[in-house]
């Protein structure tokens, strides 16, 4: 516990006293220093995000100094998971995905941090109703929500005498893809690029239906799949065998070129703002919102939160409540948009900060798809989640690799998740 300054020998004696009472009261030391907060991350040398958090940190709490634990990326649920469960006292977990926080938070394993999750900061926080629990408990705090957009060339757009994408359907983006696609063998242009990820058909289907992926009931996917394999029956998209083969990059075809338009996510902006800055790619970009269902009024899409919870076990709980509050807060906010990482907290200031950034498209669409209406989770939690996503992603490989019809598939999905998950 973090030993209090006294100005007098008497008051030195009260505080020594006080550790052990507040032990058993469940209060905390104060947050001031000098302390050395462990923090846990992933692959720090590559994912900046971290550092420019602890030095805004460290910079407004010169008494804190951040020591972090990092991990291989790879290896990190398993590591982590492991040292909750040893009792470590590192006194900060990141935590990569909701699904691993709830196992955590269910666990007992991290510190309740309701009353910050409750302010009016708080509100500001997108992605943070993903970490409420039982009881209306919060362990955790969003420092960052990402969110899939639809990335175009406009160059590419340009030349082939179309429109760049504002408010397109589903039925209008497959056709503008044919339009867009051009070429053949190694000179040819994609008119989209889908990536092999099952999210890029199921999350999307589920967000703009409002389709349970845990429910057994998959019929709401039929016509997003219908729509992906549409696009490669038109050859304007890479072909998913050919994709998975050769492990093709999404980063790789956006930036060379190759396509004209690709749903991803918004942590692709930071990726291509470093290599337009570095010269490794000239691509002219913008951003509109995912295509939406025929009708919708509102932009609909889907996204995954990150964010930082104090260990149960912290040695410094107190300086760790403090900095899982400044990098979810408006701080830690400018800190990360000024990378091009998109922060869970927001505000119009930060928005401004955020399209300031050199190389950052400027157009009114590409702010639109930067604040959708709604931004419905990847994936909902469970303690079946992770089994039914292992059926959701062998059965969505057969069904874009055209070993399985839509109907087989969707199918074998609803018949393997209710034999095969308990």
């Amino acid at each position: 516990m973090i030993r209090r300054r006294m100005l007098a020998a008497m008051a030195t004696a009260v505080a020594i006293a006080l550790p052990v009472s507040a032990c058993g009261s469940g209060e905390e030391p104060a947050a001031n220093g000098p302390v050395t907060l462990s923090v846990s991350v992933w692959s720090l040398a590559s994912t900046p995000e971290f550092q420019v958090l602890f030095d805004a940190f460290t910079k407004a709490n010169p008494d804190i100094t951040i020591k972090p634990v990092d991990i291989l990326a790879a290896d990190y649920p398993t590591k982590v998971t492991t040292m909750l469960a040893s009792g470590d006292q590192t006194d900060v977990i990141t935590m990569k995905n909701v699904i691993e926080y709830a196992r955590y938070a269910s666990r007992g394993q991290l510190l309740d941090i309701t009353a910050a999750a409750k302010s009016d900061t708080a509100k500001k926080l997108g992605g943070l109703d993903a970490f409420k629990q039982e009881g209306d408990k919060y362990y955790a705090l969003p420092y960052r929500q990402d969110f899939w957009v639809l990335y175009y060339n406009k160059k590419l757009l340009e030349a082939a005498g179309q429109a760049f994408p504002t408010n397109l359907t589903w039925d209008q983006y497959v056709e503008l893809a044919k339009k867009l696609t051009t070429g053949s063998g190694q000179s040819k242009v994609y008119g989209t690029y889908h990536h092999t990820w099952r999210s890029v058909t199921q999350a999307i289907s589920a967000a703009q239906t409002g389709g349970d992926q845990l429910s057994g009931d998959y019929k709401f996917f039929a016509d997003q799949y219908r729509a992906a394999l549409a696009l490669q029956e038109a050859g304007a998209t890479l072909d998913f065998g050919t994709a998975v083969t050769q492990k093709t990059g999404y980063a790789s075809m956006f930036e060379t070129q190759k396509t004209a338009m690709m749903p991803m996510g918004t942590w692709f902006i930071a990726k291509v703002l470093s290599e337009k800055q570095k010269g490794t790619t000239n691509v002219d970009w913008a951003i509109a919102p995912m295509p939406q269902r025929p009708g919708s009024s509102k932009i609909t899409t889907f996204g995954s939160p990150t964010a930082f919870a104090v260990n149960k076990n912290a040695k410094h709980s107190a300086a760790a409540k403090k900095f899982v509050e400044f990098a979810s807060g408006p701080e830690g906010a400018k800190a990360l948009a000024a990378i091009g990482i998109v922060p869970a907290y927001s505000s119009d200031e930060i928005l401004k900060q955020y399209f300031a950034l050199t190389g950052m498209p400027t157009d009114e669409m590409s702010k639109k798809a930067f604040t959708p209406d709604k931004v419905n989770l990847e994936m909902p939690v469970s303690d079946k989640t992770s089994k039914i996503d292992t059926i959701l992603n062998e059965e969505h490989q057969l069904i874009m690799a055209k070993q399985k019809s839509v109907e087989d598939g969707i199918k074998s999905m609803e018949t393997r998740v209710k034999n095969e998950v308990s």
